[in-house]
């Protein structure tokens, strides 16, 4: 069952970027600025750290995105991290991904590749998926250079792997 804070905030930043009028960009934001928390511990623990005043931790999140965010994508992080839920903060994003995906009747599928896909790929991705899922999705791509090259991709708990180290491991496996 999810945490009922999580959903919480995640029905409160959704309600907020629904009424700004730019959802997709704001969820496409706070989805990247997610990733950034989850790959960047000294980030995160910037952030999270309940030694250095409020004010400090949101002038961080305003320096690092100044500019390349949206106001209420800052605005929304910046609340977050006020309150003291950054350690939240990634999970907060992704049930607000999958409210947002939930609202227009699709799933979403998170595909970790080497290298940002293109808009034509990810819509040829996306029916792919739905062919052999039979599930209509949203692709949400995290750039992972250690996935070498094709897509990993997460629908739930369904994992499709079609990386170059799954084939290049299935390869070794078969020499042996």
């Amino acid at each position: 069952m999810a945490d009922p804070m999580v959903s919480g905030y995640a029905d409160a930043l959704f309600a907020v970027a629904a009424a700004e009028g730019d959802l997709a960009t704001v969820e496409d934001e706070l989805f990247r600025f997610a990733q950034a928390l989850r790959s960047d511990g000294e980030l995160s623990s910037t952030l999270a750290d309940q030694s250095v005043p409020v004010s400090r931790r949101q002038q961080v999140v305003e320096d690092l995105l100044g500019g390349k965010a949206s106001a209420t994508t800052t605005a929304l992080i910046s609340m977050v991290v006020g309150a003291g839920r950054t350690a939240e903060l990634p999970a907060i994003v992704d049930a607000l991904v999958e409210r947002s995906a939930a609202s227009r009747n699709k799933a979403v599928a998170t595909v970790r590749s080497a290298v940002d896909l293109t808009a034509d790929q990810r819509d040829r991705l996306a029916a792919a998926i739905n062919t052999r899922t039979g599930k209509a999705v949203e692709i949400k791509v995290v750039i992972d250079p250690t996935v070498l090259g094709g897509v990993v991709t997460e629908i739930g708990d369904d994992i499709i792997d079609g990386s170059v180290r799954r084939r290049l491991n299935q390869l070794r496996e078969s020499f042996r």
